[in-house]
């Protein structure tokens, strides 16, 4: 039995990536700066890895020279490299578009004769189409509405929240149908929706507000109906799509007799902080759904954007916590964007995992793409997360089992201090010395 281990460390933002491949030796009935694997002790499955294509990020893919198109769509999506299978989408515009759009716009066109997808013709499909080229296989599509139609809402426009009027309950959930029939005769493997982006919040920025009881009603009489009339039963739908913080709560009043099997899963944003332990309550009073990670990205207005190190933990950190409580699905934000955080028409600046600055015909690969790929190119869909303990709070960790029997374990080191490991697995343990400031993935065969 052994494991390949690789580590990546960042020395004044240089990254380095070594992997040694460590033996296991008898257990001596060692005690101290043990980790243990418990791959007898199983919990959920995982489903995949993926990235948003905003028109944001297809704009920018759009102005890319064509080296960096492929070096980028290679990393994201190759099964080799990062192996990202997912993908979401946002119907009509939202902040991450280059202004505002929405698929018609005529309150007295209620046959939707003037029903278009074409605006996403220009930036989303093509960068949509090339990454499938890649990827090998249909990238499964979640689609989220930012906002109806102005024409549909209380206060007339598409930002600042507002409410659907009751009086379009019906036209909405037809529009909804409309938009994910027309993606799926396109050729996209479209096979997810959440509700609504972000319930919760009037932002300056695309948005709607429901609360947990009006989601439930539009659920529950409106659009399930509908799907079923426009034969989209098989579309799991995912309620809440916004902070954890209140995930627990949107769960248990929507959840009913009656919703229960209109609600796929529950997803989620990281925006508010950890509230991991809410995953952990919706996993045990809803064992059947599956939670989703539908995005995470670095706020400018909220992070300094050159702590580049800082910002790929707190994804890491993220990212185990989620796993550890129950995340079978991964979405990060936008799959590139512009050397500033963009184009984004509220102004609402962010990192992704790489930028593209045109003027220097420069792709930027930011700290987070190989954090995030720390997890993504090892832990393969199907994969079962396995049981562990540590000795210290100081080392975060996460182990899954893959389908092909390998064992993966990822270790998280923010302190500025070496970490000893035993690495404990069927009274055998390997000897890890985590870096400083040190992400890395062990890959076991036994």
């Amino acid at each position: 039995m052994q494991m390949n281990l690789t580590t990546t460390t960042f020395t004044e933002n240089q990254k380095k990536v070594e992997t040694v491949t460590l033996p296991f030796h008898p257990d001596q009935d060692e005690e101290r700066d043990i980790i243990n694997l418990y791959p007898q002790m199983s919990y959920q499955e995982f489903l995949g890895f993926g990235g948003a294509f905003t028109e944001s990020a297809g704009y920018v893919y759009a102005g890319m020279d064509q080296e960096s198109r492929e070096l980028m769509l290679h990393d994201y999506f190759d099964e080799h490299e990062m192996h990202y299978i997912l993908g979401r989408i946002h119907l009509d515009s939202c902040d991450f578009s280059c202004g505002h759009y929405e698929a018609m716009s005529d309150p007295k066109d209620v046959l939707m004769e003037s029903f278009s997808i074409d605006h996403m013709e220009q930036y989303v499909f093509p960068l949509l189409d090339d990454a499938q080229k890649i990827c090998g296989r249909p990238i499964e599509i979640m689609v989220s509405p930012w906002s109806p139609p102005s024409f549909m809402k209380t206060n007339s426009e598409r930002d600042h929240g507002g409410k659907l009027k009751p009086e379009y309950h019906t036209f909405w959930a037809e529009y909804i149908c409309r938009y994910i029939t027309l993606l799926r005769r396109r050729g996209l493997h479209v096979n997810r929706m959440t509700l609504q982006n972000e319930p919760n919040a009037s932002q300056p920025w695309d948005s709607c507000r429901y609360t947990a009881e009006e989601e439930k009603v539009f659920l529950r009489d409106f659009l399930y109906p509908a799907f079923i009339k426009y034969s989209l039963e098989d579309i799991e739908i995912f309620i809440w799509d916004h902070n954890k913080e209140r995930a627990f709560e949107r769960a248990e009043t929507i959840i009913d007799a009656e919703t229960d099997h209109m609600v796929k899963g529950i997803a989620f944003h990281w925006y508010s902080g950890d509230h991991f332990e809410a995953l952990s309550m919706i996993r045990e009073k809803y064992p059947d759904k599956i939670l989703a990670m539908s995005e995470a990205c670095i706020e400018y207005y909220k992070y300094d954007k050159d702590d580049y190190l800082r910002n790929a933990q707190r994804y890491a950190h993220d990212m185990i916590g989620n796993m550890n409580h129950g995340m079978q699905l991964f979405y990060d934000w936008n799959l590139v964007l512009d050397e500033k955080g963009g184009p984004n028409h509220a102004g609402n600046l962010c990192d992704a995992p790489y930028l593209y600055d045109a003027k220097q015909n420069q792709l930027i690969e930011r700290n987070t793409l190989a954090y995030i790929r720390h997890f993504s190119h090892y832990i393969q869909p199907g994969a079962r997360r396995i049981g562990w303990t540590k000795y210290t709070a100081d080392m975060e960790l996460t182990a899954f089992q893959n389908p092909d029997g390998t064992l993966i374990v990822v270790l998280l080191n923010q302190e500025q201090t070496e970490k000893q490991i035993r690495l404990r697995l069927n009274g055998m343990l390997a000897d890890i010395k985590a870096a400083p400031q040190s992400i890395a993935t062990g890959v076991i065969l036994y």
